[in-house]
């Protein structure tokens, strides 16, 4: 606290009242100089001068009642163009697709994921009991000795980008 009984963080004033955080964090949000910046550019800025218990929390609650910002929503990606079929296979097993269903019941092995690879052209699968907790490596060593020594190595492989594929 100061002579004049502003309690300070640091070099950060600290609000004691609803009233002025909410007019803090309505300045911050709708001034001309920053025009609806979203929860973490709206945070950044804030916390360069003013600090309470929950702030994080209370800007991301903010945000989202703001009816501009829930219904303008830039896209930070570049414009895709249509979609585009994949070409019909000519072979079975060169192209598959694999995914992963959850939410099933532990099985009495421990499974609790099921990995489906796909001929794309026959329609034929392989259902797969895997582990969440598997590392990369085991898919791999199960990729190779059910799949790659049954059918060989296939020409594509369209996946939905899961975790288990990416890494």
């Amino acid at each position: 606290m100061d002579h004049s009984n502003t309690l300070w963080f640091g070099k950060r004033l600290v609000p004691n009242q609803e009233k002025l955080k909410k007019q803090i964090l309505n300045e911050a949000h709708e001034t001309l100089f920053s025009i609806h910046p979203g929860s973490n550019k709206m945070y950044r800025d804030v916390r360069k001068r003013f600090w309470w218990k929950g702030l994080k929390q209370d800007i991301a609650r903010f945000v989202a009642k703001c009816d501009v910002c829930c219904r303008v929503k830039a896209e930070h990606l570049k414009p895709v163009g249509t979609l585009q079929p994949l070409p019909i296979p000519a072979w079975k097993w060169e192209d598959i697709t694999m995914d992963f269903i959850s939410g099933i019941p532990r099985t009495l092995s421990g499974y609790d994921f099921i990995w489906v690879i796909v001929d794309r052209l026959t329609k034929s699968a392989h259902f797969l009991p895997v582990k969440v907790t598997y590392p990369v490596f085991k898919y791999v060593e199960l990729y190779l000795a059910r799949i790659v020594c049954l059918h060989g190595v296939p020409k594509t492989i369209v996946s939905d980008r899961g975790p288990q594929f990416m890494s």
